[in-house]
């Protein structure tokens, strides 16, 4: 009988956008792979692959205490049920829940995959610091069972988890990013500047902790320097997510002519062919695989030094780094890669480089399923 893996998600657009090319070569290795994920529009998708699909109840903002504990008790029935030789967890609330979940249902190998310590640990709300306080030492404990390994995408995170957990050695292990599939977003020529106008660009889910409202700023600084420099937002709000802001607003901006807010687009390959510049002034990431992508089509990035961008960016080499929620210094770096071309040529090349290296699909594929095989062996 094949051996199974089960992938735990929250959302089965973010399995598709991060998780496909594991469970792919997991399948082609003659594993059985289900996918249990809460389902919207990309189930079909999943299943095409000829893998199981699972819908569940989990999502990433729970209405209710009640949906919490119904969450988990589906999870141990779940695992009960189908005894997966190895179950990976992909993400904070899949990590806490599912990792209980294991441990109630006694599963003798978990995967916890720490994509950035996100919203809980990043914002500095009354409630988020509040449940900091109650669920690191349930977290530490959730950890440190010996069925469990680690994996973050950043050295920051990785410091951070050592710190917490007190994991170290094989039980600990540093995956930067989910791969970038290098022969998709290959290099692309720098469009022609109309007018001589520079495109930078911002691809992400509209949400505060990303950094829109200071680019926002940035962007109104810009317009009165007269840099010849259109701002572009791609990607949608996101109602799940406490930090979201709310398409109202952004089409004000839009409206207003302070940026250009194009909404949600799958031909991500053409934004960065029609951009000059990649941007993502956020407030902590894992590994941001916008600027990934950007990185791979020969964009130069402008992101800020904070975990998981500066992990990506050496400032001056790939890209520039400006400090965290300080618009002036971003407009100031947009500024400089608009007005010198051959800066961004050299930066954009050798940001492709290091995706080649570093981040390529098959590298981060090739890490993880050695993770997987560690103690047990591929077959």
């Amino acid at each position: 009988m094949a051996r199974k893996i089960l992938y735990l998600v929250t959302e089965d657009w973010y399995f598709c956008s991060h998780r496909l090319p594991i469970a792919r070569a997991m399948r082609d290795a003659g594993w059985q792979v289900v996918v249990a994920t809460h389902v919207t529009d990309h189930g079909a998708i999943i299943e095409r692959e000829g893998f199981r699909l699972v819908p569940i109840r989990m999502r990433r903002r729970a209405p209710s205490l009640w949906h919490e504990w119904q969450s988990l008790w589906e999870l141990v029935q779940l695992y009960r049920r189908e005894q997966p030789d190895i179950v990976h967890h992909v993400a904070l609330r899949p990590v806490f829940f599912g990792t209980l979940a294991a441990r109630i249902a006694r599963l003798s190998r978990v995967v916890n995959a720490l994509t950035g310590l996100g919203y809980l640990f990043t914002s500095a709300d009354r409630r988020a610091r509040w449940l900091r306080y109650l669920i690191q030492p349930l977290l530490r404990w959730l950890l440190r069972h010996r069925s469990v390994t680690v994996v973050v995408q950043n050295s920051d995170d990785f410091h951070a988890v050592t710190s917490l957990a007190g994991l170290a050695g094989d039980r600990l292990a540093l995956i930067a990013g989910s791969g970038v599939d290098t022969d998709h977003f290959a290099v692309q020529p720098q469009p022609v500047c109309h007018d001589r106008v520079v495109i930078a660009t911002m691809v992400s889910r509209m949400l505060r902790d990303k950094g829109v409202i200071e680019l926002v700023q940035a962007a109104r600084l810009l317009l009165q320097w007269s840099t010849p420099v259109r701002i572009r937002l791609v990607g949608s709000p996101d109602p799940d997510n406490p930090s979201s802001l709310t398409a109202e607003q952004l089409q004000l901006w839009h409206d207003e002519g302070v940026v250009e807010w194009l909404g949600e687009r799958r031909d991500i390959v053409q934004v960065w062919a029609a951009s000059h510049i990649a941007l993502l002034p956020s407030h902590r990431e894992g590994m941001p695989k916008s600027l990934l992508e950007a990185a791979a089509c020969g964009r130069p990035l402008i992101t800020t030094n904070v975990p998981g961008c500066r992990h990506l960016v050496t400032n001056g080499v790939d890209g520039l780094l400006v400090e965290v929620n300080q618009p002036e210094q971003l407009a100031r770096a947009i500024d400089r890669l608009v007005r010198d071309a051959d800066l961004r040529q050299r930066l954009g090349a050798a940001a492709r480089k290091r995706v080649e290296q570093d981040h390529a699909q098959h590298v981060v594929v090739r890490a993880t399923m050695n993770l997987y095989w560690k103690d047990k062996g591929p077959s």
